[in-house]
């Protein structure tokens, strides 16, 4: 049980720290979905959440602190499901690729609060 924790913790970290380093270095087809984001400065929330992605991911890997990571991943992702998605729902040119993501983050915000409660840190 041991091994599937590490490897459970690898797959579920591994993919923020990908998407925070693509934060970093965006294109313009991931600006585009920002249009409508209701966060100012966009741009610099971007690269500030990507950041905070590495930052949680590598928390979740070292085994450190993986409550209070985790519980800050459910956090930004519901201010992206309520600040990015659903205002791209609304253009219908956006509506497919902003339906799948709210879904996608919406289960990610459920497996970080579940990690959360239930991955607890070893002493």
């Amino acid at each position: 049980m041991k091994k599937l924790e590490v490897i459970g913790r690898i797959l579920f970290a591994l993919p923020f720290a990908i998407i925070g380093l693509s934060h970093l270095f965006m294109s313009t087809e991931f600006m585009k979905m920002l249009e409508h984001s209701l966060f100012p400065g966009s741009m610099y929330a971007v690269i500030l959440s990507g950041i905070m992605l590495i930052i949680a991911s590598i928390s979740i890997l070292a085994n450190k602190y993986v409550k209070v990571a985790c519980l800050w991943l459910a956090g930004m992702l519901f201010l992206i499901i309520i600040s990015i998605h659903v205002p791209n729902m609304l253009i219908e040119e956006h509506f497919d690729d902003a339906y799948v993501n709210l879904l996608k983050d919406t289960a990610l915000l459920g497996a970080s609060i579940m990690i959360s409660i239930f991955l607890t840190e070893k002493k």
